[in-house]
């Protein structure tokens, strides 16, 4: 279920409140038991982690063979995830 985060205006009290869905937003402050109460947009605790459902579960893992004899070789192909990572030599600080 997820968590709400609510703030009371009437005493400036913040909570939050673990509900369902498809319950009604809180109106009434529990410290003050005023009226004054409003549902925050807050971030979110739900994080995709791993190598993602597009990669996992849709992309097709079938190769083209067709393209294998081809003269184009691996020139003709792209990839974002190849980056050169060769440490540059920092300039000198001394002085001579």
């Amino acid at each position: 279920m997820p968590t709400y985060d609510y703030k009371c205006f009437a005493c400036d009290y913040v909570f939050e409140e673990v509900q369902k869905i498809t319950e009604d937003a809180l109106t009434t402050c529990p410290k003050c038991k005023e009226e004054k109460v409003k549902r925050l947009v807050s971030a979110t605790s739900f994080h995709l982690k791993g190598g993602g459902w597009y990669a996992s579960g849709y992309a097709s893992t079938k190769k083209d063979t067709s393209k294998a004899g081809s003269s184009t070789g691996s020139a003709g192909s792209t990839s974002s995830t190849t980056k050169d990572v060769t440490p540059k030599k920092a300039p000198s600080t001394s002085k001579e």
